[in-house]
């Protein structure tokens, strides 16, 4: 069953059940209500009444002539008989056998107050007594109304309420189901962008709009889709460019040991080709093991070990190992780190990130002119490491691109180094950007936390 029809069905269930409760507490209470009000009607007519009593004529035996209506209730017929101590009938409104009937009751039974049971069915009785010292004045009004009245009232007043229950409760019904379709639209249109993602047709997948946290989650679906998108294009362009990468150097060995086993390279040639072969071999393995290198850095957890690590001696252990390479091309490098800087410590595996800072290093000085600048910044609770070089920069259709897989410029080798390092900067809680600087050449910036020794 549908979200939409298990929504509709459950507010339903809980609407006629919370109406049914209503309307089973307001039944006793509406003729609690009714009597009260009829009880005060009641005695408001008893003291009209007897305060007419002085003007009445005591009549022996046999009531008076109703002589005040004006007090009634407007909704029920109030029974009234007036007596004095005597039981002498000054004024009834009931039939004479009757009126002597219920002032022989009145001495038996205790009717202040309360309920009697008559012949012909219940009645609401109130007693009241003008008080007065002489017989003319001290006279009692007995009041009485049927309950059958009372209750066909509140059965009237009952039904008009259900009626009024039942509309309301249909309008509110039909506001819940306008709302829940609101609601649950967006899921049903994030639902089919779901199915398209399931398909793995990225591109197709457009943003469901909508408010709260269903809003938050279609945004969230619609980058996803984006991300897989992006991720899908990477990995086909990386299989692209790693065949791309394997293939040139198989086909080179190719090419030599066809032509060494069939005679065409001899002698020299033969010696030369098996050199290229070797050396083919070397870049074959060489590429192999950092996409496994790379493969592992970004999927495995176990193989970083994280400690503190001091960021100046990092930095001039990294000048010392690729000290040769610099020697040997002729550059300098100059470090560089603000007072009390180069004594702050990051949180890393030390000698990953170190293999990190020599690829881009490394990568450095295959283009500088003259110089590399390495520096340290700490700024309020993160570190800079720069790695900057003279030469001509990084050309700019390449910098979106420059981390990676197979990303490479004109004297690049493999086009891993760069991917290898940035993986190993994001394992270690880092960030890793490439720019072109105003006075020529190019920056690597990697920003860490830094580390607070306990």
């Amino acid at each position: 069953m549908k979200l939409i029809y298990r929504l509709n069905i459950s507010f339903g269930l809980l609407l006629l059940g919370i109406l049914t409760l209503t309307a089973a507490l307001i039944y006793p209470l509406l003729l609690n209500t009714l009597v009260d009000g009829q009880r005060k009607e009641m005695r408001e007519q008893g003291s009209a009444m007897l305060s007419l009593t002085p003007a009445m004529q005591v009549q022996e035996g046999k009531p008076a002539e109703q002589t005040t209506t004006a007090n009634r209730a407007p909704f029920t017929r109030i029974q009234t008989i007036v007596t004095t101590p005597a039981e002498n009938v000054i004024y009834s409104t009931l039939p004479p056998e009757q009126a002597t009937e219920w002032v022989a009751i009145s001495k038996t039974y205790d009717l202040s107050n309360g309920i009697w049971q008559g012949k012909d069915g219940d009645y609401i009785v109130e007693t009241l007594s003008s008080g007065g010292a002489s017989v003319t004045n001290a006279v009692t009004a007995i009041m009485a109304t049927p309950l059958s009245q009372v209750k066909a009232m509140q059965m009237e007043l009952f039904k008009r309420m259900i009626v009024i229950l039942s509309i309301g409760g249909l309008l509110t019904f039909l506001l819940c189901m306008f709302i829940t379709r609101k609601l649950v639209k967006p899921l049903e249109k994030l639902k089919q962008e779901l199915k398209k993602v399931e398909a793995r047709r990225f591109s197709e997948v457009g943003l469901v709009k909508s408010g709260g946290e269903i809003g938050e989650v279609a945004e969230s679906v619609y980058q996803l889709a984006g991300e897989l998108e992006n991720y899908q294009r990477i990995q086909k362009q990386f299989f692209q460019n790693a065949s791309h990468e394997l293939k040139t150097p198989l086909m080179s060995i190719q090419g030599y040991a066809e032509g060494i086993k069939d005679g065409i390279f001899t002698g020299d040639k033969a010696a030369k080709g098996l050199d290229i072969i070797a050396s083919e071999c070397e870049r074959l393995k060489k590429i192999v093991g950092e996409m496994i290198l790379l493969a592992k850095l970004e999927s495995e957890d176990g193989i970083f070990h994280m400690d503190q690590v001091a960021v100046q001696e990092l930095m001039t252990e990294t000048v010392e190992r690729i000290s040769p390479l610099l020697l040997k091309k002729g550059l300098n490098v100059e470090l560089d780190w603000s007072s009390g800087e180069g004594g702050r410590t990051i949180y890393a595996d030390r000698e990953k990130l170190l293999q990190a800072l020599l690829n881009i290093t490394g990568n450095a000085a295959r283009y500088a002119k003259e110089t590399i600048q390495i520096s340290a910044t700490a700024r309020d609770s993160s570190i800079d490491i720069e790695i900057a070089d003279d030469g001509e920069g990084i050309p700019e259709q390449l910098l979106p691109h420059l981390f990676g897989r197979f990303s490479k410029g004109k004297n690049g080798e493999t086009g891993l180094g760069l991917a290898i390092s940035r993986a190993i900067v994001e394992r270690c809680r880092g960030q890793i950007t490439a720019s072109n600087r105003p006075s020529g050449g190019a920056a690597v910036v990697m920003r860490f936390p830094q580390y607070a020794v306990k």
